[in-house]
């Protein structure tokens, strides 16, 4: 099992979401989260007058537990759905996950998730 953590632009958040259920994943945690990336964040323009930079950024973290074989379909899903093709559209971390858990029914492993 991997667990699989995107960060994305918030207005990214529901296409996503949408496409990854459309694909048969539908658990899944998502946070509401500030963050910056090589873009360093960005700067604004207050009253057109005064320049200032804002370094975090407001984004969502996703996170999903799947089965080995469903990374890479897991992986492109998100990476189709979030695309934007400017600096700032996020990244995804794929992490080994030892056990799970499901406390209802104490299934483990894959039945788990």
């Amino acid at each position: 099992m991997k667990k699989i953590e995107a960060i994305v632009r918030p207005e990214k958040f529901r296409a996503v979401k949408d496409a990854l259920e459309g694909a048969g994943f539908s658990g899944l945690t998502a946070y509401r989260v500030r963050g910056r990336g090589r873009q360093g964040g960005i700067k604004l323009q207050w009253r057109g007058v005064r320049e200032f930079r804002v370094d975090m950024l407001p984004k969502v973290k996703l996170e999903l537990v799947v089965d080995d074989a469903d990374v890479e379909r897991a992986v492109d899903v998100i990476m189709k759905a979030a695309f934007t093709g400017e600096v700032g559209d996020g990244k995804i971390f794929v992490i080994p996950v030892e056990e799970a858990v499901r406390i209802r029914t104490g299934e483990r492993g894959k039945d788990a998730i």
